[in-house]
């Protein structure tokens, strides 16, 4: 299960301390035009050693794209960040090679499986595992993900959709959950990712007394997506909503999905939920969106709305008590460079994995359409 997607379909490939992580993007349109700048400033946001909040190792993740795309025409104009290309409608493969992995930091951990990691599960899968940093279990997998939500995100604007998300909470510190009260283009104005400034303070705060005790913590992102038609979403079993969640719970460390209202809506009666329908100069449209723009499994026009909890990374710099691979306790003491909070890390690949799970819908939409 290493590809993603129907149409518009990711394969990728790569561990966190082999030579790349890499992938395979079918199912691009063709003439989609794509600025490489704006591409490469999205694993900018992911990539470790950004700031004081994320693991201290270094890479500078440059992508190398390798086959699916060709110079644009003269007759389209170069962007002030970067030359364009446009991309031929045939597989864009493409690497981002590791550099800064010292895998010598997990020697001790061999033959130890390390509390609430992977290490257990894939060992007894497999009957092996790499060790050295996850492997494949790694968020470093998560490259290949960003590098084509990078994609994604460029082909939906063409079209006038917006995908955007953001640090709603870090432990119990947290901002409102009204997005259209807060100013998105403050997202990326400080290292957490929160666009309520004076909370981002608190929240980067709070994670940076967790780190300095050797802990973690967890959070939520909450992502919003503006400009999307009617229609996307397919009944029974492909539900838009369904398609989403399947692709945040996906995501390392991802431990719980909601659209809408969510959890909070269940304390609340049905004539308060209900988003009513009306018909102005608009056309038709609800005056509320508790249904987060989704309604029926099938998106209604409205924003799309959803909240993706992250727990506390499992890696902790103390002492805790396991196992090893014949059952004999033991004591784990991980070495190396870890995320003391996902969160600010987390944002664009969020964003990345949403671009790519509407892109893929609003293609099966288009087949509908011309089927019928």
């Amino acid at each position: 299960m290493n590809s993603f997607g129907n149409i518009f379909r990711l394969t990728s490939f790569g561990e966190s301390h082999g030579a790349a992580i890499g992938g395979v993007i079918d199912g691009c349109p063709a003439g989609i035009t794509l600025d490489l700048d704006l591409i490469q400033a999205e694993l900018d946001r992911r990539k470790p050693g950004q700031s004081r909040l994320t693991t201290a190792r270094h890479e500078s993740d440059c992508v190398e794209l390798l086959s699916g795309i060709l110079d644009a025409e003269a007759s389209i104009p170069e962007s002030e960040s970067g030359k364009l290309k446009v991309t031929t409608g045939t597989p864009i493969g493409f690497i981002v090679r590791n550099a800064d992995h010292h895998s010598s930091d997990y020697d001790s951990l061999r033959d130890v499986f390390r509390p609430s990691h992977a290490d257990y599960t894939y060992f007894t899968k497999y009957g092996i595992r790499d060790h050295r940093g996850g492997g494949r279990s790694s968020a470093r997998e998560t490259i290949a993900r960003v590098v084509a939500g990078a994609i994604a995100k460029q082909a939906l604007r063409q079209v006038g959709i917006e995908v955007r998300a953001w640090t709603a909470q870090v432990g119990e510190i947290a901002c409102s959950r009204d997005w259209t009260k807060l100013d998105l283009d403050l997202t990326e104005s400080n290292a957490v990712r929160c666009p309520d400034l004076q909370v981002a303070k608190q929240m980067e705060e709070l994670i940076l007394r967790v780190k300095s005790d050797g802990d973690t913590i967890g959070g939520v992102v909450t992502c919003v997506v503006t400009g999307c038609p009617v229609g996307l979403g397919e009944p029974v079993f492909g539900k838009l909503h369904a398609q989403l969640g399947a692709a945040m719970l996906s995501i390392n460390a991802a431990k719980g999905f909601e659209y809408g209202e969510g959890f909070d809506g269940v304390a609340q009666r049905g004539s308060q939920q209900n988003d009513i329908f009306v018909n102005d100069s608009d056309g038709i449209h609800t005056l509320t969106n508790h249904s987060g723009g989704i309604q029926g499994g099938i998106s209604n026009g409205q924003p799309i709305t959803f909240r993706v909890a992250f727990k506390p990374v499992a890696t902790l710099l103390q002492s805790q008590p396991t196992v090893d691979i014949h059952g004999t306790p033991t004591t784990v003491n991980p070495k190396g460079r870890h995320d003391p909070c996902v969160l600010p890390r987390a944002v664009p690949i969020v964003e990345a994995m949403a671009a790519m799970t509407i892109l893929d819908a609003y293609l099966l939409n288009q087949t509908v359409r011309l089927q019928q």
